[in-house]
């Protein structure tokens, strides 16, 4: 038989598995804005109590529940060029953070992170850490490659990819597509690449 502990172990991760999925369905239906704990609760069978218990914020749980949706597309490529490479893998991004729900889910935890430096942590740890350590690998594998300047700065250069992106996600004055993915990468390899170094 299964003790107390055991069966109450299985309802939490029932009930955390119910508030996830219940919190990605509502986010398809209402974005980020209309979302609620309220109605993540209703929609999930439990009591607002039960989901602050895990989430102390909207913002907490979305991340969380979108994370697990969002990297199911990261994965690192590998065409045998830093050039293909870096577009592959900023076309993948791109195209998914630019199309609703996405786009509103993550310009409105960016909104709240500005003045929550906790929900600001959990949404690089969740969101930004991954993307970065990808483009640096990819960058990494140039200049084994001999394709890229090997006194690079990786976190300038991982600022100069995603630096544009966030702009224009945030901004919405010109589209966040492929074409500005291979754009974006041609200008900024060519101020990386071992030929442009300093002799």
């Amino acid at each position: 038989m299964k003790t107390q502990k055991q069966q109450a172990c299985r309802r939490s991760k029932r009930a955390h598995e119910a508030i996830l999925a219940a919190t990605l369905e509502l986010i398809e239906q209402r974005g980020y804005l209309g979302l609620s704990i309220e109605g993540i609760a209703a929609c999930a069978g439990v009591g607002k109590q039960t989901i602050y218990r895990w989430w102390p914020t909207k913002a907490a749980l979305v991340i969380e529940a979108y994370s697990q949706k969002s990297t199911d597309y990261l994965q690192s490529p590998d065409t045998g060029s830093v050039k293909n490479d870096l577009e592959v893998l900023l076309t993948a991004i791109f195209t998914r953070i630019s199309a609703p729900p996405s786009s509103h889910v993550i310009t409105g935890l960016v909104a709240e992170s500005q003045n929550n430096p906790e929900l600001a942590a959990q949404f690089h740890r969740v969101f930004l850490k991954g993307r970065r350590e990808l483009v640096i690998e990819l960058i990494e594998k140039g200049i084994t490659r001999g394709e890229v300047n090997p006194e690079i700065d990786m976190e300038i250069a991982a600022d100069s990819l995603f630096g544009p992106m966030w702009y224009r996600l945030l901004i919405r004055h010109t589209p966040l597509d492929q074409n500005f993915a291979k754009q974006l990468v041609r200008q900024t390899l060519a101020g990386m690449s071992a030929s442009s170094e300093e002799k």
